[in-house]
């Protein structure tokens, strides 16, 4: 009986277990059953849509940056396509010196590629691809693909790479493209998504001038195409795409056959010019010397030009027309006129005697030399460049009023170029002097500050931007535009053109009797005054005034001797012009540094820009000689036809732009 109760036991006992496995089983086959459902009905799309993913590659197509015209339609900045072998550090098994040494065997690779590479590997990251060499020839590109399969991590590129035709014609005004560097990639993580998706793929950016200021009008819309890739990750086959669009077309203002006449006026001596049509605020022209070749930063700079650019004493990279500021010496004498009409404090016909000196307490302001000018007027005092006339103006008007009435031209502020780093100049007054020094005794305004600054010297530092600006404005008769570069901005898709709004500003509420009589006292200047010799033969009547500054501090009761001193001491070149008087379309500035006088070195390149562009004539080659010598007056021989005269780097001979009337 008990065997039989023991058997009965284990037998209850084995069904309770095999009921347990089979439930636990059923358990099991259920919740696989769930899984099966949440994986395959609720997570289905999104599951597909991974699985989608992994099989395609959605790869940013970078579009063609805009171009760059100047107003004749001569191209200034393009593109052109070229192959480049490219590294990717992460995927590279073994050394990567090493894997150079090797690739030198293939391909040439000099010594500045190879500090080009590290420079840039160690600005990037280690999964960026990194250029080694750029713009492969054909046989190159063959070489290196029947080896590809010997170097891992590199392989060759097809890329679009910037080209500024005009090479170092107005190199600091179009300014170049280059590699996007890590300070800029993490800016860039401020902007808006839609934003960073457009720089998707994106390796360069502008960096300075237009390519930099409009960035975003000539980067384009970026684009995509979908490919299909392996389980290795190569690619198998396009499935679809969406193209890119180009960055819209720059249409400047600027004419570039003038600047390159300029540029070579200037020859190897450092300066600015520029000029600017008074009816609409145009730059016409806008130049720095010396200049550089933007081609150079395309690829990367390499260590010896980026040294000879960067440490070179003449600041080639400086653009003196934006950020250089000098004294205006003579050529304020005009303004410091009208201030005084506009004012009361003089009227026209106030005659100041010029005995050569003006005295103020216990010190002595010369002018021209040990003699005067004798008696003399406003218009006289222009014409003649009468020092002891402003003297004593500058003190009768105190700094306060002379900053009032002169700041609204645009001196010692930013004049709204559309440049980036545009520097705002100084023109002085109490409250800017308590603003720039510290110490009490610094900040204490001396009447005998006042005096030189009537002349234009002291503490007035002016860019030639800002001159030439107040200059079109006193000429137009008050009229104030903030300058322009870009004069259209072309939309490649839709073709449209349209101009870009000149920003106008509230005009100067000049009297026109006080305008005509300045316009003719500078008219004076170059028919009878300083700049008499220069503008000798002239068919058409232009305006004008000679300025002289000192480029240093001259002892106390020492008198300036050029001869004696170093040439970076010497005195700076200026001249302001404009032309024709009687309705003016061009209004400039210049400076030609360390060159002594106005009528020297500045007035005979305004000459030869009016000649430019108001007869196309052109220097010949005499001519064009002695000016960059600074040894010319009024034009030599038998002027050249500007639009025949062969520019390098022109696509095509244009004539110079007629420089019409403002709509």
């Amino acid at each position: 009986m008990t065997e039989l109760k023991n058997l009965e036991h284990e037998l209850d006992r084995f069904r309770g277990r095999l009921v347990a496995a089979a439930l636990f089983v059923l358990l099991c086959f259920g919740l696989l059953a769930a899984r099966l459902v949440w994986l395959q009905v609720v997570r289905h799309e999104d599951l597909a849509q991974q699985a989608e993913d992994n099989r395609i590659a959605v790869v940013p197509i970078v579009p063609n940056r805009g171009l760059i015209l100047d107003r004749n339609g001569v191209v200034l900045a393009t593109n052109y396509s070229a192959y480049t072998l490219e590294i990717t550090p992460a995927r590279v098994s073994g050394e990567i010196e090493s894997v150079i040494d090797d690739l030198a065997q293939v391909v040439d690779i000099q010594t500045r590629d190879r500090r080009r590479f590290k420079r840039l590997a160690d600005e990037g990251k280690r999964f960026e691809s990194v250029p080694i060499r750029t713009k492969l020839t054909d046989e190159e590109v063959a070489r290196f693909t029947a080896q590809r399969f010997r170097f891992p991590g590199v392989e060759v590129r097809a890329r679009l790479f910037r080209q500024y035709p005009m090479g170092e014609v107005g190199s600091h005004l179009i300014g170049y493209i280059g590699r996007i560097n890590q300070a800029e990639k993490k800016a860039m993580e401020d902007w808006d998504d839609e934003l960073q998706a457009n720089y998707r793929g994106t390796e360069h950016i502008g960096k300075l001038g237009l390519e930099q200021r409009y960035e975003r009008e000539l980067h384009g819309a970026t684009g995509f195409e979908e490919l299909e890739t392996s389980a290795g990750g190569r690619a198998v086959r396009r499935l679809g795409s969406h193209p890119a669009t180009p960055g819209n077309t720059l249409v400047l203002s600027i004419d570039i056959r003038l600047q390159a006449l300029v540029e070579q006026m200037f020859g190897d001596r450092r300066g600015a010019l520029v000029a600017i049509d008074p009816r609409n605020g145009e730059v016409l022209a806008f130049v720095s010397k010396p200049t550089f070749d933007p081609n150079l930063f395309v690829d990367g700079i390499d260590v010896e030009n980026w040294r000879e650019l960067n440490e070179s004493v003449d600041k080639p990279l400086l653009n003196r027309a934006l950020r250089g500021t000098y004294p205006p010496g003579s050529t304020f004498k005009p303004f410091m006129a009208i201030a005084a009409l506009t004012t009361g404090k003089r009227s026209a016909g106030t005659i100041v005697n010029d005995a050569g000196s003006y005295a103020f307490g216990n010190h002595v302001f010369r002018s021209h030399g040990d003699h005067g000018l004798g008696p003399v007027d406003m218009t006289r005092s222009i014409v003649k460049s009468s020092n002891v006339y402003y003297y004593s103006l500058a003190n009768e008007m105190g700094v306060d009023l002379m900053h009032a009435q002169l700041e609204p031209f645009g001196f010692g502020r930013r004049t709204g170029i559309d440049l980036d780093g545009e520097l705002t100049g100084v023109l002085p007054s109490t409250e800017w002097k308590r603003r720039a020094y510290k110490k009490p005794e610094q900040q204490r305004w001396y009447a005998g500050e006042t005096i030189s600054l009537g002349i234009g010297q002291g503490y007035n530092n002016f860019t030639m931007l800002q001159l030439a600006t107040a200059t079109s404005t006193l000429v137009s008769g008050g009229l104030r535009f903030e300058p322009r570069l870009v004069r259209e901005i072309r939309d490649v898709v839709t073709n449209e053109q349209p101009v870009v709004p000149r920003k106008a500003l509230d005009p100067l509420p000049l009297q026109a009797s006080h305008v005509a009589l300045i316009n003719q006292a500078m008219h004076g200047v170059t028919r009878e005054g300083t700049s008499t010799r220069i503008f000798m033969g002239a068919p058409y009547a232009t305006g004008g005034k000679t300025g002289t500054a000192q480029a240093v501090s001259i002892g106390k009761g020492e008198r300036y001797n050029a001869a004696r001193m170093e040439e970076r001491q010497r005195d700076h070149s200026l001249y302001i012009a404009f032309a024709p008087v009687e309705a003016p379309s061009i209004a400039l500035a210049v400076v030609v540094e360390n060159a002594g006088f106005g009528a020297t070195a500045a007035a005979p390149i305004a000459r030869r820009v009016f000649d430019y562009l108001l007869l196309g004539q052109w220097p010949n080659e005499q001519d064009m000689a002695a000016t960059r010598q600074g040894q010319s007056v009024a034009p030599m021989g038998t002027p050249l036809r500007a639009a025949e005269v062969p520019i390098a780097g022109l696509a095509a001979s244009a004539p110079p732009a007629e420089i019409k009337a403002a709509p």
